[in-house]
C-alpha cells in the first residue's frame, strides 16, 4: 500500500474518532460543535477514507507515475487537514462570540479543503482515461 494512502486511511481513522468525541461533547452541552462534528464526520473520516481508496484503487497513469503525481496528493492531503483542524478550532469560537476575524478563520478552512478537493479531481480525473 502506497504511503500516501496510509496516511489518508489512519487520518481518517483519527478524525472518526475526533468525530465522535466531538458529537459527545456536543450531546453534553458544548456550543458550536454541530459543524465541527459533521466536517470531521463526513469530510474527515467519510471524504478522506474514499480519498485515500481512490488513490489507491483507480487504474494506474502510466507506469512511472501509477498514482498520478505524488506531490499533488500530498499538498491535497496536507490542505484538506490543515482545513479541517482550522475549522474545528475555529468553528466553536465563532460560535460563543462571532467577529470578523472568526468569520475570516472559517473562510479559509473552506478555502483549504476546496483546494484539497480540487487537487484531487485533477489528479483522480486523468487516471479514468480510456485504454
Amino acid at each position: 500500500m502506497p504511503r500516501i494512502v496510509r496516511w489518508y486511511l489512519r487520518t481518517a481513522l483519527i478524525m472518526f474518532v475526533l468525530a465522535l468525541v466531538a458529537g459527545v461533547l456536543q450531546a453534553l452541552g458544548v456550543a458550536g460543535l454541530t459543524p465541527v462534528y459533521f466536517h470531521l464526520l463526513m469530510v474527515g473520516w467519510v471524504t478522506q477514507f474514499i480519498m485515500g481508496v481512490a488513490i489507491w484503487m483507480l487504474p494506474k497513469f502510466t507506469q512511472a507515475q501509477p498514482r498520478g503525481s505524488d506531490r499533488i496528493s500530498w499538498v491535497g492531503y496536507i490542505l484538506l487537514n490543515l482545513g479541517l483542524l482550522l475549522r474545528a478550532a475555529v468553528e466553536p469560537l465563532n460560535a460563543l462570540k462571532p467577529g470578523q476575524l472568526w468569520g475570516w478563520g472559517l473562510v479559509l478552512s473552506a478555502l483549504l479543503q476546496w483546494l484539497a478537493g480540487l487537487l484531487f479531481v485533477v489528479n483522480a480525473w486523468r487516471r479514468g482515461k480510456e485504454k
